[in-house]
């Protein structure tokens, strides 16, 4: 123990030792392109992070937008608010459709169909509701993109 004590202060005392030889080298003042040039270089790496950031997400859109939608196993049909928080989801797996209630707290399935409900293509919800009730606030309607 006192062995390993003494090494310490024999580092700590030559690391001080260093750092006042370092301060007593005269620094020279920087030149007057250096404090641009580093902005420059500054502005120029913080561009190039920000650029690599869209591209990533500008990559990530296209992969997931040719995802095969016929392959996922998994959609929803339909859904229908029933309060703020509160939500009927009509899910189907497969061949068979659930009806799903789903609560900040809770999921739950509340009927699995014994006969699936045909949705035709075109009334199955495109746009998220949230987007969809932004347009119709507008005045826009969804049929009038069409």
């Amino acid at each position: 123990m006192v062995r390993a004590f003494s090494a310490l202060v024999a580092l700590l005392v030559s690391e001080v030792v260093i750092a006042a030889e370092v301060a007593a080298v005269p620094t020279t003042a920087p030149a007057p392109g250096g404090l641009g040039g580093q902005l420059a270089q500054m502005v120029f790496g913080l561009l190039l992070v920000v650029g690599l950031i869209f591209f990533l997400a500008w990559l990530l859109r296209r992969m997931q937008g040719s995802a095969q939608r016929g392959a996922q196993v998994i959609e929803i049909v339909g859904s229908r608010a029933i309060g703020p928080r509160d939500r009927l989801l009509l899910v189907q797996v497969g061949k068979e459709q659930i009806l799903i209630g789903h609560t900040p707290g809770s999921i739950e399935a509340l009927h699995v169909l014994a006969e699936p409900v045909d949705v035709p293509a075109g009334a199955r919800q495109a746009a998220p509701e949230f987007a969809q009730r932004l347009l119709e606030l507008m005045g826009k309607d969804q049929k009038d993109k069409k």
